[in-house]
C-alpha cells in the first residue's frame, strides 16, 4: 500500500482529494472543522518536503453552480487550520484552474471550487478526470468519506497517475484501522452493533461473524431479535419482516462459536419523548403501550464485562435514543466501558454516523483508538466490499 511516505514531494504538485464536506451555518461559517483538521498532516508533510498542494473536494449536493455550496466560504477556515494562506480558484478544471495550479510555488496551497458544480464528477466522467489530472504531478487520495464512490476525483483520476498515486495519512489510517478489526486484530474481537434497523446492518453482521468472538446487539435492533424469540416488546420499534432473519443470524453465530449478547433489561417509556414516564423492565416483558428506548442497568453491567475481556473492539451504533438525555445513559456507559478497555491496551474503532456523533457529544473522541471519518465508506468496508477509491490506488 503506497502512502505519501513513499514519495518526496520536493518541487512537485500534489493533487489531493480531501473531504472538506463540512457543515456551515447560515453565515457560511464552518461549525465543525474535524475533516479539515484530519487532512492537515498530509498537507503539512507535502509542504515540508518542498512541494505544493492542489486541494479538491465537494461540498453538499448542489445542482449545478450554486454559491451556497461554494468552497470559497471555507478558505479562511482552511488557512487557519493549516497555518498557510490558502489560495482559491473558482473552477476545478479548465484554463483558469490550470493557470492557478501552474503558478503555484513550493510551500503554497490552492483550493479548487466545488467538484460537484460539474455533473461529470459524480458521473465518473473520464474527460473530466483527465482535466483534473492536469493540475498535479502526484495524486493523493485522503478522502475516506467518499472512497466508496466511483467519482471522477476519487477513483477515475487515479488512472492518469499510473506510477504516481498514493494514500494520504488519513485514508491510510482508516484502512489500517478497519484491517485491525477485520483481519489482524488481537483476539478476542468484539463488534457492538446498535441503531434502529437490523436491515441496515445485515450484510455487516453476515460479513463479521467469521471475524469476531463476541457480538453485542443494541439499540432498536434489539426488539426484532427479542420478538423473533417470542418475547413481548410492547410498542418498541421492530422490523416484523426480519424476524426469520434475526433467528438465522443467531443460528449462524452459534455455529461459528460467536457469543451474541442482547440486552436483558431496558428503560421503557410510555411515549417517544424525553419527558415520558419510564420504568426498567425485562426486555422480554415490555408492557403494552410502552417502548424500550435504552439499555437497562443489568444489560450495561453484562456489556461492561464483555468489553473488558476483549482486545479489539468495533463500535457501530448507539444503545439507545441518545439524542434524548433520559435515554442516553446506555450509550454513555458503553462509551465509558470502551474507553476503560482502550486505556488498558485494547484497540477500539468507532464508525458510522450516529456512534461518531455520540462519541463527539459525550467526549469520548480522545478516549478511543480511532474515530472513522466516513460513515457510508466505513459501513461498506465492514460489509467486505472493496471501495473504488481504495482499489484505484492499489491497482
Amino acid at each position: 500500500m503506497k502512502t505519501i511516505n513513499d514519495f518526496n514531494f520536493k518541487d512537485k504538485k500534489a493533487l489531493i482529494r480531501v473531504d472538506f464536506n463540512v457543515p456551515l451555518n447560515e453565515q457560511f461559517e464552518v461549525t465543525d472543522d474535524t475533516r479539515i483538521v484530519s487532512a492537515k498532516p498530509t498537507i503539512i508533510k507535502i509542504l515540508e518536503d518542498g512541494g505544493s498542494c492542489v486541494l479538491m473536494s465537494h461540498l453538499g449536493r448542489p445542482k449545478g453552480v450554486d454559491d451556497t455550496f461554494s468552497l470559497r466560504h471555507i478558505v479562511d477556515k482552511v488557512s487557519e487550520v493549516i497555518g498557510v494562506e490558502v489560495k482559491f480558484v473558482d473552477n476545478c478544471v479548465g484554463a483558469e484552474a490550470e493557470a492557478a495550479a501552474k503558478a503555484l510555488q513550493p510551500g503554497e496551497v490552492l483550493l479548487l471550487e466545488n467538484l460537484r458544480f460539474h455533473s461529470e464528477e459524480t458521473a465518473g466522467d473520464v474527460a473530466f478526470a483527465e482535466g483534473l489530472s492536469k493540475l498535479g504531478d502526484i495524486y493523493v487520495n485522503d478522502a475516506f468519506g467518499t472512497a466508496h464512490r466511483a467519482h471522477a476525483s476519487t477513483t477515475i483520476v487515479a488512472q492518469f497517475f499510473p506510477e504516481h498515486k498514493c494514500f494520504g495519512y488519513l485514508l491510510a489510517e482508516e484502512i489500517e484501522s478497519i484491517e485491525k478489526v477485520m483481519k489482524t486484530g488481537e483476539k478476542p474481537v468484539l463488534a457492538v452493533l446498535g441503531g434502529a434497523k437490523v436491515s441496515s446492518k445485515i450484510t455487516i453482521i453476515e460479513n463479521i461473524l467469521d471475524k469476531v468472538d463476541h457480538l453485542i446487539i443494541g439499540g432498536g435492533m434489539t426488539f426484532t431479535f427479542i420478538k423473533a424469540q417470542g418475547g413481548s416488546i410492547g410498542e418498541s420499534i421492530c422490523e416484523d419482516d426480519k424476524l426469520d432473519m434475526a433467528l438465522e443470524i443467531l443460528k449462524n453465530a452459534k455455529a461459528k462459536n460467536v457469543q451474541v449478547h442482547i440486552p436483558v433489561d431496558v428503560v421503557a417509556a410510555d411515549s417517544f419523548s424525553n419527558d415520558a414516564a419510564t420504568q426498567i423492565v425485562d426486555v422480554t416483558k415490555i408492557p403494552d403501550g410502552w417502548q424500550g428506548l435504552d439499555a437497562g442497568p443489568k444489560s450495561l453491567a453484562n456489556f461492561h464485562d464483555v468489553v473488558m475481556q476483549c482486545k479489539t473492539i468495533l463500535w457501530n451504533g448507539p444503545l439507545g435514543v441518545f439524542e434524548m438525555e433520559n435515554f442516553s445513559k446506555g450509550t454513555i456507559a458503553l462509551g465509558n466501558s470502551i474507553a476503560e478497555a482502550t486505556k488498558k491496551g485494547a484497540f477500539s474503532l468507532v464508525g458510522g454516523g450516529d456512534s461518531v456523533a455520540a462519541v463527539k457529544q459525550f467526549g469520548f473522541e480522545d478516549k478511543v483508538s480511532y474515530v472513522s471519518t466516513g460513515g457510508g465508506a466505513m459501513l461498506e468496508s465492514l460489509e467486505g466490499k472493496t471501495l473504488p477509491g481504495i482499489a484505484a490506488i492499489l491497482e
